[in-house]
Protein backbone atom coordinates (compact mmCIF):
# COMPACT_ATOMS: atom_id res chain seq x y z
CA UNK A 1 0.00 0.00 0.00
CA UNK A 2 1.54 3.24 -1.11
CA UNK A 3 1.71 6.17 1.68
CA UNK A 4 -0.86 8.28 -0.10
CA UNK A 5 -3.06 5.22 0.13
CA UNK A 6 -2.85 5.00 3.75
CA UNK A 7 -2.95 8.13 5.07
CA UNK A 8 -6.48 8.57 2.87
CA UNK A 9 -7.06 5.16 5.10
CA UNK A 10 -6.51 7.23 7.99
CA UNK A 11 -8.16 10.16 7.33
CA UNK A 12 -11.17 7.97 6.65
CA UNK A 13 -11.38 6.24 9.90
CA UNK A 14 -10.86 9.43 11.61
CA UNK A 15 -14.29 10.58 9.88
CA UNK A 16 -15.75 7.73 10.78
CA UNK A 17 -15.18 8.00 14.79
CA UNK A 18 -15.92 11.67 14.51
CA UNK A 19 -19.14 10.79 13.04
CA UNK A 20 -19.49 7.83 15.43
CA UNK A 21 -19.32 10.08 18.44
CA UNK A 22 -21.51 12.42 16.98
CA UNK A 23 -24.50 9.94 16.70
CA UNK A 24 -23.84 8.76 20.31
CA UNK A 25 -24.07 12.46 21.66
CA UNK A 26 -27.18 13.14 19.76
CA UNK A 27 -28.61 9.66 21.12
CA UNK A 28 -27.56 10.46 24.38
CA UNK A 29 -28.85 14.01 24.10
CA UNK A 30 -31.87 12.98 22.68
CA UNK A 31 -32.19 10.21 25.47
CA UNK A 32 -32.06 13.28 28.20
CA UNK A 33 -34.49 15.07 26.78
CA UNK A 34 -37.04 12.33 26.86
CA UNK A 35 -36.25 11.51 30.75
CA UNK A 36 -37.08 14.71 31.72
CA UNK A 37 -39.96 15.24 29.65
CA UNK A 38 -41.26 12.42 31.35
CA UNK A 39 -40.48 13.42 34.81
CA UNK A 40 -41.80 16.61 34.01
CA UNK A 41 -45.12 15.20 32.91
CA UNK A 42 -45.44 12.71 35.67
CA UNK A 43 -44.59 16.18 37.90
CA UNK A 44 -47.74 17.92 36.27
CA UNK A 45 -49.92 14.72 36.80
CA UNK A 46 -49.00 14.72 40.07
CA UNK A 47 -49.50 17.85 41.00
CA UNK A 48 -52.77 18.17 39.30
CA UNK A 49 -54.23 15.19 41.24
CA UNK A 50 -53.33 16.64 44.80
CA UNK A 51 -54.95 19.87 43.61
CA UNK A 52 -57.93 17.62 42.83
CA UNK A 53 -57.75 16.17 45.84
CA UNK A 54 -57.59 19.68 47.89
CA UNK A 55 -60.34 20.60 45.75
CA UNK A 56 -63.00 17.51 45.94
CA UNK A 57 -63.65 18.09 49.90
CA UNK A 58 -66.39 15.37 49.26
CA UNK A 59 -64.53 12.79 52.20
CA UNK A 60 -63.66 15.21 55.00
CA UNK A 61 -66.04 15.85 57.42
CA UNK A 62 -66.55 19.34 57.88
CA UNK A 63 -69.02 20.89 60.26
CA UNK A 64 -70.65 24.10 59.97
CA UNK A 65 -70.10 25.93 62.48
CA UNK A 66 -73.57 27.46 62.79
CA UNK A 67 -74.64 23.70 63.92
CA UNK A 68 -76.11 22.34 67.32
CA UNK A 69 -77.26 19.32 68.75
CA UNK A 70 -73.44 17.57 68.25
CA UNK A 71 -73.24 19.16 64.72
CA UNK A 72 -75.85 17.86 63.67
CA UNK A 73 -78.87 20.38 63.53
CA UNK A 74 -79.30 24.53 62.55
CA UNK A 75 -81.68 25.80 65.61
CA UNK A 76 -84.46 28.43 64.63
CA UNK A 77 -85.67 29.85 68.09
CA UNK A 78 -84.42 29.75 71.78
CA UNK A 79 -87.34 28.13 73.79
CA UNK A 80 -87.24 25.83 76.62
CA UNK A 81 -89.51 23.28 74.33
CA UNK A 82 -87.37 21.60 71.64
CA UNK A 83 -89.26 20.54 68.43
CA UNK A 84 -87.00 18.18 66.02
CA UNK A 85 -87.67 17.77 62.30
CA UNK A 86 -86.12 15.35 60.57
CA UNK A 87 -86.24 15.85 56.62
CA UNK A 88 -85.10 15.28 53.64
CA UNK A 89 -85.56 17.98 50.79
CA UNK A 90 -86.64 15.29 48.00
CA UNK A 91 -89.04 14.34 50.40
CA UNK A 92 -92.78 15.50 49.02
CA UNK A 93 -93.88 14.66 52.46
CA UNK A 94 -91.37 16.90 54.35
CA UNK A 95 -93.17 19.47 51.57
CA UNK A 96 -96.59 19.42 52.72
CA UNK A 97 -95.39 18.85 56.81
CA UNK A 98 -93.49 22.34 56.19
CA UNK A 99 -96.86 24.27 53.74
CA UNK A 100 -99.23 23.20 56.58
CA UNK A 101 -97.07 23.36 59.61
CA UNK A 102 -94.96 26.24 58.87
CA UNK A 103 -97.35 28.69 60.14
CA UNK A 104 -97.78 27.19 63.85
CA UNK A 105 -93.97 26.39 63.89
CA UNK A 106 -93.21 30.35 63.13
CA UNK A 107 -96.01 31.12 65.57
CA UNK A 108 -94.66 29.01 68.63
CA UNK A 109 -91.06 30.55 67.63
CA UNK A 110 -91.95 34.06 67.88
CA UNK A 111 -93.85 33.27 71.56
CA UNK A 112 -90.79 32.52 72.78
CA UNK A 113 -92.18 28.59 73.51
CA UNK A 114 -89.65 26.42 71.42
CA UNK A 115 -86.52 26.14 69.40
CA UNK A 116 -86.76 23.89 66.55
CA UNK A 117 -83.89 22.25 65.54
CA UNK A 118 -83.94 21.22 61.64
CA UNK A 119 -81.97 17.99 60.68
CA UNK A 120 -81.61 17.77 56.52
CA UNK A 121 -80.74 14.49 55.95
CA UNK A 122 -80.32 12.04 52.71
CA UNK A 123 -82.47 8.71 52.60
CA UNK A 124 -83.52 9.42 49.79
CA UNK A 125 -80.85 9.29 47.03
CA UNK A 126 -82.13 6.25 45.77
CA UNK A 127 -84.99 8.43 44.26
CA UNK A 128 -82.36 10.85 42.05
CA UNK A 129 -79.96 10.22 39.82
CA UNK A 130 -77.78 12.61 41.05
CA UNK A 131 -77.84 11.84 45.14
CA UNK A 132 -79.67 15.22 45.19
CA UNK A 133 -81.27 14.40 48.98
CA UNK A 134 -77.37 14.74 49.82
CA UNK A 135 -76.44 17.32 48.08
CA UNK A 136 -79.60 19.57 49.09
CA UNK A 137 -78.42 18.85 52.68
CA UNK A 138 -74.84 19.74 51.70
CA UNK A 139 -76.10 22.79 49.86
CA UNK A 140 -78.72 23.71 53.00
CA UNK A 141 -75.42 23.50 55.49
CA UNK A 142 -73.20 25.96 53.26
CA UNK A 143 -76.60 28.37 53.53
CA UNK A 144 -76.14 28.09 57.12
CA UNK A 145 -72.67 28.66 57.63
CA UNK A 146 -73.97 32.03 55.56
CA UNK A 147 -76.35 32.53 57.88
CA UNK A 148 -79.38 31.80 55.59
CA UNK A 149 -80.29 28.28 56.78
CA UNK A 150 -84.20 29.05 57.14
CA UNK A 151 -84.68 31.35 53.69
CA UNK A 152 -82.80 28.86 51.92
CA UNK A 153 -84.38 25.90 53.60
CA UNK A 154 -87.88 27.44 52.47
CA UNK A 155 -86.55 27.95 48.93
CA UNK A 156 -85.39 24.49 48.47
CA UNK A 157 -88.85 23.07 49.42
CA UNK A 158 -90.73 26.15 46.85
CA UNK A 159 -88.85 24.58 44.03
CA UNK A 160 -88.58 21.03 44.94
CA UNK A 161 -87.76 18.61 42.17
CA UNK A 162 -90.37 15.52 41.74
CA UNK A 163 -88.85 12.07 42.72
CA UNK A 164 -87.29 10.05 40.34
CA UNK A 165 -85.49 12.83 38.63
CA UNK A 166 -81.91 14.17 38.21
CA UNK A 167 -82.65 16.93 40.88
CA UNK A 168 -81.63 20.26 41.00
CA UNK A 169 -78.37 20.52 39.70
CA UNK A 170 -75.59 22.61 41.68
CA UNK A 171 -75.73 25.65 39.46
CA UNK A 172 -79.88 25.53 40.20
CA UNK A 173 -78.85 25.56 44.04
CA UNK A 174 -76.06 28.34 43.83
CA UNK A 175 -78.61 30.50 41.93
CA UNK A 176 -81.28 29.31 44.28
CA UNK A 177 -78.83 30.97 47.31
CA UNK A 178 -78.43 34.04 45.64
CA UNK A 179 -82.26 34.76 45.73
CA UNK A 180 -82.31 34.61 49.05
CA UNK A 181 -78.95 36.71 49.86
CA UNK A 182 -76.41 34.03 49.43
CA UNK A 183 -73.91 36.05 46.92
CA UNK A 184 -70.36 35.36 48.28
CA UNK A 185 -68.40 32.96 46.55
CA UNK A 186 -67.42 30.80 49.83
CA UNK A 187 -71.67 29.46 49.45
CA UNK A 188 -70.79 29.00 45.88
CA UNK A 189 -67.72 27.14 46.33
CA UNK A 190 -69.17 25.01 48.94
CA UNK A 191 -71.73 23.44 46.49
CA UNK A 192 -69.17 23.02 43.63
CA UNK A 193 -66.23 21.16 46.09
CA UNK A 194 -69.19 19.69 48.18
CA UNK A 195 -67.81 20.42 51.21
CA UNK A 196 -70.41 19.43 53.03
CA UNK A 197 -71.17 16.12 51.93
CA UNK A 198 -69.63 13.96 54.29
CA UNK A 199 -71.26 16.13 56.88
CA UNK A 200 -74.54 15.21 55.21
CA UNK A 201 -73.91 11.51 55.52
CA UNK A 202 -72.96 12.11 59.43
CA UNK A 203 -76.38 13.72 60.03
CA UNK A 204 -78.68 10.70 58.07
CA UNK A 205 -75.86 8.13 60.36
CA UNK A 206 -76.86 9.97 63.36
CA UNK A 207 -80.70 10.14 62.90
CA UNK A 208 -80.54 6.17 61.71
CA UNK A 209 -78.74 5.74 65.62
CA UNK A 210 -81.84 7.90 66.84
CA UNK A 211 -84.28 5.38 65.24
CA UNK A 212 -85.79 7.83 62.58
CA UNK A 213 -86.54 5.86 59.62
CA UNK A 214 -88.51 8.06 57.90
CA UNK A 215 -89.35 11.90 56.90
CA UNK A 216 -90.70 13.88 58.10
CA UNK A 217 -90.12 12.17 61.40
CA UNK A 218 -91.37 15.09 64.15
CA UNK A 219 -90.21 14.84 67.62
CA UNK A 220 -91.47 17.90 70.32
CA UNK A 221 -89.44 17.35 73.58
CA UNK A 222 -87.95 13.94 72.64
CA UNK A 223 -91.06 12.88 72.09
CA UNK A 224 -91.98 11.49 67.98
CA UNK A 225 -95.54 12.98 66.86
CA UNK A 226 -97.14 9.72 64.80
CA UNK A 227 -99.09 12.74 63.10
CA UNK A 228 -97.42 15.86 63.01
CA UNK A 229 -100.51 18.37 62.66
CA UNK A 230 -100.07 21.84 63.40
CA UNK A 231 -103.00 20.79 66.50
CA UNK A 232 -100.52 18.14 67.72
CA UNK A 233 -97.77 20.11 67.43
CA UNK A 234 -99.54 22.79 69.13
CA UNK A 235 -100.66 20.33 71.67
CA UNK A 236 -97.60 18.45 72.31
CA UNK A 237 -95.69 21.37 73.21
CA UNK A 238 -98.49 22.39 75.72
CA UNK A 239 -97.85 19.09 77.47
CA UNK A 240 -94.37 20.14 77.48
CA UNK A 241 -95.13 23.07 79.20
CA UNK A 242 -94.96 26.13 77.02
Amino acid sequence: MSKSTKERAQAKRIVQEQLARERRRTVTLWTTVGVVAVLVIAGFIGWAAVASQDKDTSGKLTVPTAAVDDGTAFARGSGPVIIDIYEDFMCPACHQFETGAGPTLTQLVDAGKVTVRYHPIAILDRFSSTEYSTRSAGAAAAAAQGGKFLEYHDVLYANQPPENSAGLDDAKLIELGKSVGLTDQAFADAIKNKTYTAWAAKVTDTASARGVTGTPTVMVAGKKLDNPTPEALSAAVGAAGA
